[in-house]
Order: C-alpha cells, then sequence, then structure tokens
C-alpha cells in the first residue's frame, strides 16, 4: 500500500509595496485640484503660487551650471561662466585678458599706478609678445598649408627660444622662419629654404645661421630629410603618374646607395632623379627640364649638372627599372 504525503500548504504571494504616483503635490490651505507650485531655488523653497505658504524648504538646484552675463538682449554669448580654454603653449600665462585694470580715474593716477603694478607681476607685455609671435607663426603656417600639429611645433620651438633669452639682438621674423622650417622637418611636411625665404622675406643665409643656433639650443640633432616627400610634392605638382614616383623612389635609393650624388642638396637630387625617370616615359607623358626645375625651386643648369652624373652611371642606375622606354631614350647632357 502506498502512502500520499500530505499537500504542502499554500503560500500567499507577499504583496509589493510601492509608492503611489497618484499623490500629488499641493498647498494644504487652498486644496486647489490644479496645484500651482512655484520652485524658488534663489530661497530654496517651494512656494504656493495663490497664498505664498512655503510648502517645502532645502531645494537641490539641479539645473545647469552655466550662468548668462552676456549685455545683449538675445544671449548670443557664450554662457560658460570658466573662460577660453587654455592654451598649453603659454603655460600658465592664460589670464592674459582675464584682469585689466583701466588708467582712466580723474587724474589721480591711482588706477595708473595699480596698472603698472599688476602689469610687472603678471608680465602682461611678454606674454602679449609672445601671443603676437603665435599669431604670426600661425598665419604663416597656413599661407603654406601646414598643419596644425606643425604651426605647433613652430610655437614650442619658438617658446623654448624665448625663455632661453635667444631673441636677444636677432630679428623675430628670422628666428620665426627658423623655427618653422625646424617644425616642417620635425613633423615631415618638408619645406625648403627657399620657400620659407619666400614666405617670410628673409634670407637663406640668416635663416640658417639662425637653424644651427637653434639645433644646438634645442640639444638634439636636426632630423634628416625625407627625400620621398619631395617626390610625392613635386611629382603630384607636375601631375605625374604613380609609376613615375615608384621608379624615382627607386632610382633616388639606388643612386643614395652608390653615393652618385654625394654633396648635392636634396633638391638637386630629386630634381634630377625625376628628370631622370621622366626621359624614359612615353612621349608627351614625360616633363622637361625647364618644367621640373620650376617646380623644384633650383635652375636648370644645376638640375643638368645633377643629371650629367646620373647620365654617367644609368647602366647601373637604370637596369630593371621598369619603364616604358629603354636607357637608349635618355637625353644626353
Amino acid at each position: 500500500m502506498t502512502q500520499t504525503q500530505p499537500a504542502e500548504p499554500s503560500v500567499a504571494p507577499q504583496k509589493v509595496y510601492q509608492r503611489d504616483l497618484s499623490e500629488r503635490f499641493h498647498c494644504s490651505d487652498c486644496n486647489d485640484p490644479v496645484p500651482n507650485v512655484v520652485e524658488d531655488f534663489a530661497a530654496g523653497d517651494y512656494i504656493c503660487g495663490n497664498c505664498g505658504l512655503v510648502l517645502g524648504a532645502r531645494v537641490i538646484d539641479t539645473r545647469s551650471e552655466w550662468r548668462t552675463f552676456s549685455n545683449s538682449d538675445d544671449n548670443t554669448d557664450d554662457p560658460s561662466r570658466v573662460g577660453a580654454a587654455g592654451d598649453p603653449l603659454l603655460g600658465g600665462m592664460n589670464h592674459i585678458d582675464s584682469t585689466i585694470i583701466s588708467q582712466r580715474d580723474g587724474g589721480s593716477g591711482r588706477a595708473r599706478d595699480l596698472n603698472r603694478v599688476h602689469g610687472k607681476a603678471t608680465n602682461q607685455k611678454e606674454e602679449k609678445t609672445l601671443m603676437t609671435a603665435f599669431k604670426e607663426i600661425q598665419t604663416m603656417c597656413d599661407r603654406i598649408g601646414l598643419s596644425k600639429i606643425t604651426s605647433d611645433s613652430a610655437k614650442q620651438i619658438y617658446k623654448k627660444a624665448d625663455d632661453a633669452a635667444f631673441l636677444r639682438g636677432k630679428s623675430p621674423m628670422s628666428v620665426m622662419a627658423a623655427c618653422i622650417y625646424i617644425g616642417c622637418r620635425e613633423q615631415n611636411a618638408t619645406r625648403t629654404f627657399k620657400e620659407i625665404c619666400a614666405l617670410t622675406k628673409v634670407s637663406k643665409k640668416e635663416i640658417g645661421r639662425n637653424y644651427k643656433l637653434l639645433v644646438g639650443l634645442l640639444g638634439k640633432p636636426g632630423k634628416e630629410i625625407s627625400m620621398d616627400s619631395y617626390i610625392i610634392r613635386f611629382s603630384s605638382a607636375l601631375d605625374l603618374s604613380q609609376d613615375v614616383k615608384r621608379a624615382t623612389s627607386e632610382l633616388l635609393r639606388r643612386a643614395n646607395d652608390l653615393g652618385t650624388l654625394a654633396g648635392k642638396s636634396p633638391i638637386s637630387i630629386v630634381a634630377a632623379c625625376l628628370y631622370f625617370v621622366s626621359c624614359l616615359c612615353r612621349e608627351n607623358e614625360g616633363k622637361s627640364a625647364k618644367e621640373i626645375a620650376q617646380v623644384a625651386g633650383c635652375t636648370e643648369s644645376t638640375l643638368k649638372n645633377a643629371y650629367k652624373l646620373l647620365y654617367d652611371m644609368r647602366e647601373q642606375l637604370g637596369k630593371d627599372l621598369k619603364m616604358p622606354r629603354d636607357l637608349s631614350a635618355l637625353t644626353p647632357p
């Protein structure tokens, strides 16, 4: 005979107590079915808008922290009360526009004295001079299409030169030109001395002198110039194909390995290699020596002197260069 287990008593589900969402906050005096409760954040109170009874105290203001200090009625100014973003290039000198003491006080001279003392304490003159130099560097970098990281690098170098009292007795524009040239080399945005000279109206000799002094001041050797970037720039300006760029890079590598153009300037080397490869292109696809020299910024005679060295070594340099025409199409110098 089987025994049956007694049935377990059923357990009633526990009732979950929740807040009654139908409750409304209203005034106990007015008992208005449509309560008019005003939140006074300035005083921190809940106030009945009908009778003025204080319904609650210590109200927390959950709105945004921003406050508008604008004199215009349309509130078009920036509502931020913390000022503009700090400039890392200025260090602790971001207060340049924060406090200004007027010198006009009716002739008593107190404000003028305060302005003088405030200027000495905050070095406003030096800060304004540095800001003016930064704006000039940024304008010149934008004029030749340099990126922001390159212009910031030039500004940082100028700031180091200013801190080390490097600018004494030197033209600020010549120092700016050298800083832009170093910034271009550090960021691989190669620009020639002639381009910097045309931009800043400073002689090549002056830029070179300041460049050597700044490299010694920075305590690090100047970064080597990437000739591939020159090839890309000049080929794009001449509207040459990718095959020409590839062949020019290969020819340049071979010439460096053999030391064919040792002692020549980077511009002359790149221009001569471009002319060498252009002679091996199909007809009406290559460029003349005059066109290449004009884009590269060198004279046609300088280009042909470097090309003559390549032409003398053409059998070794042009072997398996993968161009439409063979070495017999090269133009004698």
